[in-house]
């Protein structure tokens, strides 16, 4: 049993965001206020059109075969 598997104790303190007493797993803003913050900051999702990308060439590939000696 690793480190991230341990049960962790919930606890008891009052959310940062709306001053509720409240009992959760970890501390920050409760379920309740958590669910407000996804809904007014909720993302959506787009297309994005990118140009095909073409490798820059610094060398020929055949430099090593045409070099003179």
């Amino acid at each position: 049993m690793g480190l991230l598997d341990t049960p962790v104790d919930p606890l008891e303190f009052t959310c940062p965001r709306c001053h509720a007493q409240v009992t959760e797993t970890y501390y920050g803003p409760c379920t309740d206020c958590r669910g407000e913050l996804r809904l007014k900051f909720q993302g959506e999702g787009r297309e994005v059109a990118v140009a095909e990308y073409v490798p820059k060439m610094n060398v020929t590939p055949n430099a090593v075969a045409l070099k003179d000696d």
